[in-house]
């Protein structure tokens, strides 16, 4: 009995964490989302009021939630991997024409800036030992 209160103890302590995370997730994304509205606001001369403002941020946060994220997890699920990459982000984007351009552009230039991998160079290398190999064999026959 008594280990199934300490259990059911552990179980409430996650789930208060839980909640503790997805409010702090809530309360940043709120903020960031605040702040986007108010700086596109200021660069058209427009103001955006209080009310609206937490509006669209607590629309964008229930859209996060409720579909892309959903939506990323499918597309990775479907690709066989248990983690959401890129690709997803880039496919989930796919109906918005500028905002998918502005993910491939921004990707592309973390890529470009990211040193290739030792994974990368492994690769690379046996390629090239096989493509060697493959030539010494050629020459001997």
């Amino acid at each position: 009995m008594e280990i199934e209160k300490a259990g059911s103890d552990m179980e409430m302590e996650r789930e208060e964490e839980n909640d503790e995370e997805t409010q702090l997730l809530r309360d940043r994304f709120r903020l960031s989302a605040i702040s986007i509205a108010e700086s596109e606001a200021k660069k058209n001369g427009m103001q955006v009021s209080e009310p609206i403002a937490a509006c669209i941020s607590d629309l964008a946060f229930k859209y996060a939630v409720e579909h892309l994220a959903k939506d990323l997890q499918l597309f990775a699920h479907h690709a066989g991997r248990k983690m959401v990459n890129t690709e997803d982000v880039i496919l989930a984007a796919h109906r918005n024409e500028n905002l998918s351009l502005s993910l491939r552009t921004f990707c592309n230039g973390l890529k470009a800036k990211e040193p290739q991998s030792e994974r990368k160079r492994k690769k690379a290398s046996r390629k090239e030992d096989k493509a060697t190999t493959s030539a010494l064999e050629t020459a001997d026959s």
